[in-house]
């Protein structure tokens, strides 16, 4: 199964079903309901699947989104708030995302499942780890060439530690949380997929991702893997990243699809980037779901160069 997700196009459109024609136009079956499905979306979206001009695959926590969010945002809520009451939220628009799923026959529901809110680097100014801290800056030295510099190691060790330090708590309120949507998906018969995350912050940790799983029933809760996500921590220097596909392809319910343009920049054309896609070959299996996951700013020629590539090294 090879899918689109509306990534590509939800924000270019005020109706649901026409964004669904359009991917359908390009000759997908599927669609992936991604994470900026605004409220207003969701008419158009139901006329298009009840009329069978296409099925989806997926769908992207939160889905659609919360009233009065109009932006993706994945991260609007999250499960490891200090926050009770964000985390309450977070379930009940995650147990949304799954009544919705059910409504247009998906088959599994991408979940990202929180983060370390207190990682900070050392004299940061920050007073919680964002969107410029270890991550990005670690990317910029790489794109700098300063990978191999003291600085770079340092504030690498610095990531490390850090992550140790604070992985605890939120991994207890993150399990917390998994194991009510798990129940309410399994009455459902959805399956739940636990994404691969690009940020150092976010959880779970990709060394602990395997054990983590563990914990839940593997008839619904998988492994999501996203491939920009796990090369750009390859190019950080924490994984390998075929190795780690291989680690947990046991449990691998899907794919997110998309290249990455050397150090950090992902959602791109598949083959014109650093993701081998041939390497991840013998981990794909049929009955995986796979969905390209674009930047809206891919243009169609660019996109279907992209799933070519994709289709050469794994078959169709």
């Amino acid at each position: 199964m090879y899918s689109l997700s509306t990534c590509w196009n939800s924000q270019r459109h005020t109706d649901g079903r026409a964004m669904l024609q359009e991917i359908a136009a390009l000759g997908f079956e599927h669609a992936e309901l991604s994470h900026g499905i605004r409220v207003s979306l969701v008419p158009g979206i139901l006329d298009a699947v009840d009329a069978g001009e296409i099925r989806i695959s997926t769908l992207h926590n939160f889905c659609p989104l919360p009233m009065g969010v109009n932006h993706a945002a994945p991260n609007v809520y999250q499960f490891t708030a200090t926050d009770p009451r964000e985390r309450e939220s977070a379930l009940k628009q995650t147990f949304k995302t799954l009544d919705f799923a059910v409504r247009v026959k998906a088959r599994l529901v991408v979940l990202h499942m929180g983060s370390l809110a207190a990682m900070k680097p050392r004299g940061a100014f920050l007073g919680l780890f964002g969107p410029e801290d270890f991550t990005d800056t670690l990317l910029d030295m790489i794109a700098a060439k300063q990978h191999e510099t003291p600085k770079f190691q340092k504030l690498l060790a610095d990531a490390v530690e850090q992550q140790e330090q604070h992985k605890a708590r939120p991994m207890e309120l993150t399990a917390a949380a998994l194991r009510q949507i798990a129940t309410r998906a399994a009455e459902l018969g959805l399956q739940l997929g636990i994404e691969n995350r690009e940020a150092l912050e976010e959880v779970p940790l990709d060394s602990e991702m395997a054990g983590f799983l563990k914990e839940f029933p593997s008839a619904t809760v998988r492994y999501w893997h996203d491939t920009g996500h796990a090369q750009i921590k390859e190019h950080l220097g924490f994984l390998h990243h075929v190795t780690h596909l291989k680690s947990l392809a046991d449990r691998l319910g899907g794919i997110h699809i998309h290249d990455v343009e050397f150090p950090g920049r992902d959602h791109r054309e598949p083959g014109t980037g650093a993701v081998d896609f041939a390497a991840l070959k013998p981990f794909v299996r049929p009955e995986h779901i796979k969905v390209f996951e674009f930047g809206p700013g891919l243009k169609v020629e660019e996109l279907k160069r992209g799933v070519a590539h994709v289709k050469k090294a794994w078959g169709p």
